[in-house]
């Protein structure tokens, strides 16, 4: 039975910290849009990819010059 007075209070604690956690979410704006980034992973392509096996040359490295490598 003395085991209440420790778990009680620590479980009114853990809650209070959760409704804190939330009610400051909140406040912030991070719960305001919860459609728009799961939708912003399929449309948010501003570069498109390039093949990195195209313009390949023997023994080459494309990301530098010839310049850049000494």
């Amino acid at each position: 039975m003395e085991i209440l007075f420790i778990v009680l209070p620590l479980a009114l604690l853990l809650a209070g910290g959760a409704l804190t956690a939330f009610f400051w979410a909140v406040h912030r704006g991070q719960l305001d849009d919860l459609d728009t980034p799961a939708y912003r992973v399929i449309f948010d392509q501003e570069h498109p990819r390039k093949d990195p096996h195209a313009g390949e040359s023997s023994g080459s490295d494309p990301t530098f010059t010839d310049s850049e490598r000494d």
